[in-house]
């Protein structure tokens, strides 16, 4: 069993264009039926902010692995200059149940999450006419910054202006980019709403507080998950979900536009409509896109096997008995 910590991790690195195509291959596993995700448990306990979240699956095609990640999220940890998040994934052979790698970092949900964003952007890219990208980011912990990493990557040519803003404020001392010139930190996050027209939430606000509605044609990537009121949202059209039964939970905003906006099933389209069947191309250039993910263990399995086939051909880790 291939024994994985953070080091090793880091060591293997992080190739944005790679990360990109292990999800959207895993989209393509999804969209054929080959895999197995059941609706992942909360653990919560005593202090009901505090949350562990198990995510098992099986991910079929030429991935051809099972696994869990099971992560969890202590909001106050950072208080005490802790991480606020702890992940571990465990491999499973598919046909054996052995386990056959452990990755203990939480660098892999990370950019799991950043580069499921990333093939989101791909498809708006291509579905709008979009040739200047002037960027937000709302909140600047460790997934506000990798999706700084990811979009200037991937698509840095054409960044126009980014624009941050945290709450707690926003350090820029340790962050390298070749864009750093074209980097300001907003006063408000409404400064950073209204001048973007692809707008990222990485908060873990307890509180709503975006109440205004999106900018025209805009991308709206809600990676927090419970940062809009529903009002905000009410006009929006294009609602693009990762799995409705996932997402429509936990308080989440979409299950607040499903209780109070009347939001359904069929009211959203899916990662897997976008990918295949380019359904972007039903909407208007100027209606905003708003894409909510939970967060799909197959995700998390395929970003893992990706790093597993990485670190053995670089010789990295620690093969365990």
């Amino acid at each position: 069993m291939l024994y994985l910590n953070d080091r090793d991790i880091r060591a293997v690195g992080v190739d944005w264009p790679d990360l990109v195509e292990s999800v959207e291959t895993a989209v393509g596993i999804i969209d054929s039926g080959d895999y197995a995700q059941p609706v992942k448990p909360y653990l919560r306990y005593k202090n009901p902010q505090n949350r562990i979240i198990a995510m098992p699956a099986y991910v079929g095609g030429k991935v051809n692995t099972a696994g869990i990640k099971w992560i969890s999220s202590f909001p106050n940890n950072i208080l005490t200059g802790r991480p606020r998040a702890h992940s571990i994934i465990v491999l499973n052979d598919h046909s054996t149940g052995q386990p056959s790698a452990v990755l203990n970092s939480p660098l892999p949900s990370i950019v799991r999450t950043a580069s499921i964003s990333g093939l989101m952007i791909r498809y708006y890219m291509q579905a709008r006419s979009l040739e200047q990208i002037h960027l937000g980011i709302i909140g600047w912990g460790p997934i506000g910054q990798y999706h700084c990493q990811m979009v200037t990557a991937l698509y840095g040519d054409r960044i126009e202006r980014i624009r941050i803003y945290d709450i707690k404020g926003v350090d820029l001392s340790g962050f390298s980019s070749l864009y750093s010139d074209r980097i300001e930190v907003a006063e408000t996050w409404a400064d950073v709403y209204q001048h973007s027209n692809i707008f990222i939430t990485c908060t873990v606000s307890e509180h709503r507080y975006i109440d205004l509605p999106p900018e025209k044609g805009s991308l709206l990537l809600n990676v927090s998950l419970r940062d809009y009121k529903p009002k905000a949202l009410a006009s929006v059209k294009a609602i693009i979900v990762d799995d409705w039964d996932e997402v429509c939970r936990e308080n989440t905003d979409i299950e607040q536009l499903h209780l109070k906006q009347g939001l359904t099933r069929d009211g959203t389209r899916r990662i897997t409509d976008v990918v295949f069947r380019h359904s972007l191309a039903e909407f208007s250039e100027d209606e905003p896109i708003f894409f909510c993910p939970m967060g799909m263990a197959v995700f998390d399995i395929a970003t893992a096997v990706y790093y597993v086939k990485q670190a053995r051909e670089k010789g990295i880790g620690t093969e365990l008995e």
